[in-house]
């Protein structure tokens, strides 16, 4: 297909599309089979997995959110899986480009629903991409690891454009948040910040290849154990995090995303002991409990790399040119 970038420029759009994850979900063909939620939502003990998912996630919910709430039922939380397709030269094909996850906050003592944060999981076939086909191909043979040239500019500058996107605006009235596990490369040192319900801020010894993505995409990161967790998380944002989200609404990105990490990283979130002032985050700790919650964490690792090898084909490679012209514009546009 031939694209040019006066094209690219001038139809290059996003069409959002949602559904609700509850024990009914089934993932569309476009969501990548390693996402969190569709991962869960696969084999023989699919609605079982979703109806516990689900439980955890309020459960921890309203264990943060207690004031006013003497029987810890007060609160419910329902998640909203968004999926964003990408149409880069106004065909009307599109690829389907992020996922990402918008929390609401269901109150059964006012009968309200009130809108928590939108983002929390990040899903991206071309984060995996660069991730599992690209950075694995660039030090094939290699002695010593490197990063490409221009690792994750492309991805970064399509996020950016996503979030500033009269796209985004319409639908969302805050900037997104993205919660993520901590490095089992990295040391944390525990600081004296403390806030109410993110709990303790920690500090990292170095910085990782995730977080030089990330802030490709325009984030920053902190990182917090919240009340009653055993491990930090980390959580990428725009402008300031303690002061630009209400209470209620970083409950929702924690509870949600602190339970998806119990099931995925077990070793790290639902160990037996909690993290200390000095913390390294390790995903051989025998000493840790199981959710009733099933998945293959082998497989996860092996789709990434078949979905990476998806978005090459049918992305990166028919329309490399284009897409380089247009992140080299848009990047200077930024400036």
């Amino acid at each position: 297909m031939e694209n040019t970038l006066d094209t690219i420029k001038s139809e290059f759009t996003f069409t959002l599309k949602s559904i609700y994850f509850n024990e009914d979900y089934i993932p569309s063909n476009s969501t990548r089979t390693t996402t969190n939620f569709a991962n869960l939502a696969r084999g023989a003990s699919r609605q079982e997995n979703l109806r516990n998912t689900i439980n955890m996630i309020n459960n921890r919910f309203n264990s943060l959110a207690n004031w006013d709430n003497p029987n810890g039922d007060r609160y419910a939380v329902e998640l909203e899986i968004v999926s964003v397709d990408i149409d880069i030269d106004g065909s009307g094909t599109v690829f389907p480009s992020i996922e990402i996850l918008k929390t609401h906050i269901i109150d059964h003592y006012t009968g309200k629903s009130i809108e928590g944060i939108v983002g929390n999981n990040f899903s991206s076939y071309v984060r995996d991409y660069d991730f599992s086909v690209l950075l694995l191909e660039h030090n094939k043979g290699q002695d010593r690891f490197s990063i490409p040239e221009g690792f994750g500019d492309l991805h970064g500058n399509i996020f950016k454009h996503f979030v500033s996107s009269e796209a985004y605006k319409q639908q969302f009235n805050k900037l997104p948040v993205i919660c993520l596990s901590v490095s089992d490369n990295k040391t944390y040192q525990r600081t004296g910040n403390h806030h109410p319900i993110l709990g303790f801020e920690y500090q990292p010894n170095d910085s990782s290849l995730t977080e030089q993505y990330f802030k490709k995409m325009g984030l920053q990161v902190r990182y917090f154990m919240p009340v009653n967790s055993v491990a930090p998380l980390a959580f990428f944002f725009f402008g300031d995090l303690l002061a630009d989200y209400t209470n209620l609404e970083l409950i929702s990105t924690i509870s949600t995303m602190e339970t998806f990490q119990k099931i995925y990283r077990p070793e790290i979130y639902n160990a037996n002991s909690v993290a200390g002032v000095c913390y390294k985050p390790s995903l051989k700790n025998q000493d840790h409990s199981l959710t009733k919650i099933v998945y293959n964490r082998e497989e996860r690792s092996q789709l990434a790399i078949q979905q990476g090898k998806f978005a090459e084909e049918h992305f990166i490679k028919p329309h490399k040119s284009a897409l380089d012209q247009w992140s080299a514009n848009f990047a200077l546009r930024l400036k």
